[in-house]
């Protein structure tokens, strides 16, 4: 981006306070939740003799999904839910998939159902995504769900919104009336961010990558959500003084270390809330996902008290 239009909209913002922005985090906020959703597990396991299920299917040998993976099995443990991950090569078929999603769609154990992403070129995406069964879609990808982010019906939110909704609301951040800008129009992230914010009454702009001087939209926000994928890509001459920064973005610099789309440390004396990379929103997805598969769980047995309660009538 010119530096001359960043300058030009820097000086709509006000001179640094001195002063730096609390940080908001993620892992915290994460742990009391996962303390929350163990009670309700246990609940569930003694009622109906078996705890939450997830089932992750992964495919191909990719690096980092498999250390999401991980990550979302070890998180599991720790919420009462048991989790299983189903492998396949990267040559696998599309008619495997769909055969083994419908298993698990008839799975009375399984409650949640998530296909790690991405998947190979050969594999047809919305097929797999719209045959997991619309109350086992804890991801929220599901074109029921999706939809259900406009007219206020959906079952599950996509959990990284979800997640960084459930932040401002720790944080007691007013939502309603606030000007919102949210940077990347990804379908994971981007849109269902916008349309649950615009859902609490905020005055939403997405900006993308055919944005125009991106800075002469972020430089208005009242809170900016930045998940453009860009390392570094917000400066502190682009933020509103005293804005609230979400950091979605995970970047792996070349020599190992993980950064966010946002300069931390410069952003950090302009914001007056921001989230770290690691240790923001990341911890919240995974504590989302979570939340989706208990609450999946809970619906069952609420479905299972009313065919027994009409049985009786």
């Amino acid at each position: 981006m010119p530096s001359g239009k960043i300058a030009r909209w820097a000086s709509l913002s006000h001179p640094r306070t001195g002063t730096l922005a609390k940080i908001i985090d993620g892992q915290k906020l994460a742990r009391a939740l996962r303390v929350d959703l163990l009670k309700r597990a246990d609940a569930i396991a003694a009622r109906r003799g078996t705890p939450p299920g997830l089932a992750v299917i992964l495919v191909g040998d990719d690096a980092a999904s498999a250390v999401y993976v991980r990550n979302k099995i070890r998180a599991c443990e720790t919420a009462g839910i048991h989790s299983t991950c189903l492998r396949f090569p990267s040559t696998v078929g599309n008619d495997e998939l769909l055969t083994t999603i419908t298993e698990l769609n008839e799975d009375a154990a399984i409650d949640g159902i998530l296909v790690q992403l991405p998947l190979p070129p050969h594999i047809l995406l919305d097929q797999v995504l719209e045959a997991i069964s619309v109350e086992k879609d804890v991801d929220g990808f599901h074109l029921y769900n999706v939809g259900g982010l406009v007219t206020g019906n959906t079952i599950f939110s996509p959990c990284t919104p979800y997640g960084v909704v459930k932040l401002l609301e720790s944080e007691n951040i007013a939502i309603e009336g606030q000007n919102v800008v949210v940077v990347g129009a990804s379908n994971i992230v981007g849109k269902p961010m916008a349309l649950m914010l615009m859902a609490r009454d905020a005055t939403v702009a997405i900006c993308h990558a055919k944005t125009r001087d991106l800075a002469q939209f972020t430089i208005l926000a009242d809170i900016l959500v930045v998940a453009a994928g860009v390392p570094g890509l917000i400066i502190p001459q682009m933020v509103k003084t005293g804005a609230v920064v979400i950091d979605v973005g995970i970047n792996r610099l070349p020599d190992g270390r993980i950064t966010g789309d946002v300069d931390f440390e410069g952003v950090s004396a302009k914001a007056s809330c921001i989230t770290p990379v690691p240790g923001g929103v990341g911890p919240m997805t995974v504590t989302m996902l979570l939340e989706n598969t208990i609450a999946s769980a809970e619906r069952g047995l609420a479905r299972s008290g009313r065919l027994l309660e009409n049985m009786d009538s």
